[in-house]
């Protein structure tokens, strides 16, 4: 089963675009660190100013504990890490208040239990709650009314009931549009995103083990004519099938994606050039002549590319173009090797 994320997890899904990751996932626990140092600072000011000593130290302690956090995490850029500490300084936090100062400090503890849901995966903060739950509850025994005790007890386990099941489903529905913003939504394939992302990927573990991988790129020959004489619904269906054609040919580890109006690219981690350039010949010959609707067969021109030291993705997928190309110009139907 997959690690389910947290709520911070998710977020950070949704603000992957290099334009605004700086501003949204990475820099949230900062925000959360800045928040918490803000918000016990009075506190902390007014319990010195009235006498109460340990907990004005250990405001000033926590307080001391998210401004160095905050900008361990702006400089490092560690989410996880931040998110973790985050999440148990609230808890210790509220557990020794509790201890301090009693049944009136109790109330500390639901924000303290939704920031572990927002910050922690829900199987962490689950445990996390609970057992905070528990110690709340056995600090509590002789100084708190049995009615006490059991509204504590009850609004807890409720408001932890209905904060799990929010974060399993805030992921599950996260799964579903990071799955849609990654495919292709004609064809299914994957779009144009989502090979930039694996590409990189693919050439950062290459770049590390040196394992070598390759580019099929794919164009349909003389497909404006198919739009221009059977209709666009017609060429959405041949886009379709072609998509279908390659997807069942590759191998599982294999993606295939849709790049562009009638371009295609497969993406053979862990493959030479020679295993590409048979699998873009294997396709060529399956895909010659076949009537994909009535009255209508297509060829494809390919090209062929292997990853190189030191090279960037774009220049990866322009050799390849660049092979296309070149195999459309000698006559299309053909596939050509990148130099």
């Amino acid at each position: 089963m997959a690690q389910r994320r947290s709520a911070l997890d998710v977020w950070k899904s949704l603000g992957d675009e290099p334009s605004t990751r700086h501003a949204t996932a990475e820099l949230v626990p900062a925000v959360l660190c800045a928040a918490g140092a803000i918000g016990l600072a009075p506190f902390a000011v007014m319990r010195w100013m009235s006498g109460e000593l340990p907990i004005a130290a250990m405001d000033t302690a926590v307080i001391v504990f998210f401004v160095l956090l905050g900008t361990y995490v702006y400089r490092t850029r560690k989410v996880r890490i931040a998110s973790v500490l985050i999440a148990l300084i609230g808890v210790v936090g509220v557990t020794l208040s509790v201890n301090f100062r009693g049944v009136g400090q109790t109330p500390w503890a639901f924000p303290a239990m939704l920031s572990c849901f927002f910050l922690l995966r829900p199987r962490e903060a689950l445990g996390l709650t609970l057992a905070l739950c528990v110690v709340i509850f056995l600090q509590l025994q002789g100084s708190a009314s049995t009615g006490q005790l059991a509204a504590f007890i009850a609004t807890m386990l409720i408001s932890t009931v209905f904060a799990f099941g929010f974060s399993i489903i805030n992921d599950q529905q996260q799964d579903k549009l990071v799955s849609l913003a990654a495919k292709d939504p004609l064809t299914g394939a994957g779009n144009r995103r989502a090979f930039v992302d694996r590409l990189r990927d693919v050439i950062a573990r290459f770049e590390r083990s040196g394992m070598p991988s390759s580019l099929v790129l794919i164009d349909i020959d003389h497909f404006k004519s198919i739009n221009d004489t059977h209709g666009h619904s017609a060429g959405d269906e041949v886009l379709c099938r072609v998509s279908t054609l390659i997807d069942a040919r590759i191998r599982d580890v294999d993606r295939l994606y849709r790049i562009g109006g009638e371009e295609f690219v497969v993406v053979l981690e862990g493959e030479h050039l020679e295993s590409a350039y048979d699998l873009a010949e294997d396709l060529r010959e399956r895909m010659d002549g076949k009537e994909l609707l009535p009255g209508v067969s297509v060829t494809l021109s390919m090209g062929v590319a292997q990853i190189r030291e030191r090279e960037s993705d774009d220049r990866w997928i322009r050799r390849a173009d660049k092979a296309m190309y070149e195999a459309k110009r000698s006559g299309r139907n053909r596939v050509k090797v990148a130099e």
